[in-house]
């Protein structure tokens, strides 16, 4: 399935209806099992409903940071970011792409 980033908003945990969505390099995950962590409230609720993939990389949970804007990463970050993917791939089923 293709999202937009404006589609992909609506999987952001304020509707209870609906999975909790993010995006790492455009991968889209079902994050629902993580509820605790990425719905409302959680810890790393600012990552539902976006792509976050720079914010994984800067290690940051700062908005403006979920971005799919990675051109400019370090090798450091580049690997931090490698390293998140990873764990994506193998807790949380992926349900798209971010278009």
């Amino acid at each position: 399935m293709e999202f937009t980033a404006a589609q992909l908003k609506a999987y952001d945990g304020s509707d209870e209806s609906k999975p909790i969505y993010l995006s790492v390099k455009g991968t889209v995950y079902d994050v629902s099992s993580g509820k605790s962590f990425y719905g409302p409230g959680g810890a790393y609720a600012v990552f539902a409903g976006r792509e976050c993939a720079r914010a994984l990389a800067k290690m940051t949970k700062e908005e403006s940071e979920c971005t799919a804007d990675v051109d400019d990463l370090t090798e450091k970050e580049e690997t931090t970011l490698a390293d998140w993917e990873k764990k994506f791939q193998a807790k949380y089923p992926v349900v798209g792409c971010l278009v």
